[in-house]
């Protein structure tokens, strides 16, 4: 079995790569979208924290509708084709916080956005592990477009 060297991203990243490697991210309310190429083993990941960039500041990869088709332009710009490319997509977890103003879904409406913005591009969703109480860590194969995942403990938030 191959080593596999791990990119780890943060929030408001994206990271393609190709190759004897691995990208991974720990997830709360954030949503990852994995991409993968089969035919050319090319793999990526984004991390974002909000939905929708709403225009004012600088626009920026922390928000989905910003991060998820920069992510896909990436994939393109490494030589994928759109219809070689499959997602996999994580995340949107209802954390809960002390202050009740905070609990506006965001995690549901994190995993909208990647859903319409892939089925924009007309990109296959082939698995999910999406919503639920818990965080996630996740490391997507390079070599395969495997993704192992494993739930965080409720006190890691």
């Amino acid at each position: 079995m191959t080593n596999l060297c791990t990119n780890f991203i943060h929030v408001g990243q994206i990271h393609v790569d190709r190759g004897s490697t691995s990208i991974s991210t720990v997830l709360g309310s954030c949503v990852a979208v994995c991409l993968y190429d089969k035919k050319l083993c090319i793999g990526g990941m984004n991390h974002y924290l909000l939905p929708f960039w709403n225009g004012n500041g600088l626009q920026s990869l922390k928000f989905g509708n910003i991060s998820t088709p920069k992510l896909i332009e990436a994939m393109l710009e490494q030589g994928s084709n759109i219809g070689n490319i499959e997602a996999k997509i994580f995340g949107g977890a209802s954390i809960y916080f002390l202050n009740s103003n905070q609990n506006i879904m965001v995690g549901e409406k994190n995993i909208l956005v990647a859903k319409e913005i892939l089925n924009d591009y007309k990109i296959k969703i082939v698995a999910e592990d999406l919503g639920g109480t818990l965080g996630r860590k996740i490391q997507l194969n390079v070599q395969n477009g495997k993704v192992l995942l494993k739930y965080t403990a409720k006190s890691d938030f």
